[in-house]
């Protein structure tokens, strides 16, 4: 019986009498195993969840490396301005900004102006002020308010698994949510989960933001371990006002990730859960024994994938995911799940219409 974080990969057979911390032999060829195979003779234990051409304006690239796959294509792009204009964030912040308020209130008081930015509705621009100062401002009301979608993406190295990697899938799901946020005028936050928050990058607003969204996107690497939990009520608590809080993750995390979910929740927040996984994750191959080492830590562990083996690995895999589907039901909350292997179109379609896969 063993226990370990997820991200294991296929080191060698072992010859027999060897233990779990024997080191690979050096002529042995290192291979990609399947991750979250965490004591597998056992069931899941609910408890422990709580635990396409280039964009433009992606100068930086969008890959990890070379050959790797636009973040954003064309054909995807025409799919996320349709679907845009569908996408209802069901939290306000309370700001003053481009949303009619739930809250009462009346919309003609007005409150002040903000500078058009490529993208803002044309409507909204003071023709007035513009006449006499040559600048295009928007006027902004009281009764409106401010919308922001805080994107969680998780970088940890179980990310760094399947073809394409489950990393690729996540940023370009990020992405897609950023882009839709943006093209309404609403304003979009990256935030990189690792250990807690490895990196927090500043809000930006309107198409004009989208660039610098796609270059931080760009920036994130698969490395290290990842505290998930830790992560969430970092943004919760960092956030003066609720919004739509995406995470975007395998949720590979031993830790009490849908407590923290809950706490989001409970604040306000409007939350959507996009789980990624890899083909080799739905139906692992290996047989025989093994010697994983887990990618995150990088403990080498001795396993023998027999048809029980991997059958309670598959009753684990199930139990994961419908102990977030359950929690996503039980708040009213989102939950998609996307292969990395498969086009991201239908995910990002089910999360536009807040599915529970």
């Amino acid at each position: 019986m063993w226990r370990g974080a997820p991200g294991w990969r296929f080191v060698s057979e072992p010859p027999g009498g060897s233990g779990p911390g024997r080191p690979p032999p050096s002529s042995t060829p290192r291979a990609r195993g399947p991750p979250f195979l965490r004591d597998a003779a056992g069931p899941f234990a609910g408890d422990e969840v709580y635990s396409s051409p280039m964009l433009p304006s992606s100068s930086s690239g969008s890959g990890s490396g070379p050959g790797s796959a636009p973040l954003l294509g064309a054909s995807f792009v025409r799919e996320l301005e349709v679907l845009q204009r569908r996408l209802e964030i069901r939290a306000r912040s309370g700001g003053a900004g481009e949303h009619l308020a739930r809250r009462r209130g009346g919309s003609a008081e007005f409150k002040e102006h903000r500078a058009y930015a490529p993208g803002d509705d044309l409507r909204r621009i003071d023709w007035a002020a513009y006449a006499r100062t040559g600048e295009p401002v928007l006027k902004l009301f009281r009764a409106e308010e401010d919308v922001i979608a805080r994107l969680v993406c998780d970088a940890s190295a179980s990310l760094d698994f399947g073809e394409p990697t489950k990393l690729d899938a996540a940023r370009r799901l990020a992405a897609a949510v950023g882009y839709m946020s943006l093209a309404r005028s609403e304003r979009a936050q990256l935030f990189v989960a690792g250990d807690g928050i490895a990196r927090e990058h500043a809000p930006v607003r309107g198409r004009a933001g989208l660039a610098a969204l796609l270059r931080a996107l760009d920036g994130v690497k698969a490395a290290g371990g990842t505290h998930l939990a830790r992560a969430i009520d970092a943004v919760v608590r960092r956030s003066a006002r609720p919004g739509l809080l995406c995470v975007v993750s395998d949720f590979f995390d031993p830790g009490p990730v849908t407590a923290a979910l809950g706490r989001a929740a409970q604040a306000g927040h409007d939350v959507a859960l996009l789980q990624v996984v890899a083909a080799e994750e739905l139906a692992p191959s290996f047989e025989g024994d093994l010697t994983l080492e887990d990618a995150e830590t990088g403990a080498l562990i001795d396993v023998t994938m027999d048809a029980a083996a991997l059958s309670a690995y598959a009753a684990r895999f199930a139990g994961l995911c419908e102990a977030l589907r359950g929690w996503a039901r039980r708040h009213g909350a989102t939950y998609v799940r996307a292969r990395s292997d498969e086009p991201l179109e239908g995910a990002v379609r089910r999360f536009v219409a807040r599915s529970v896969d």
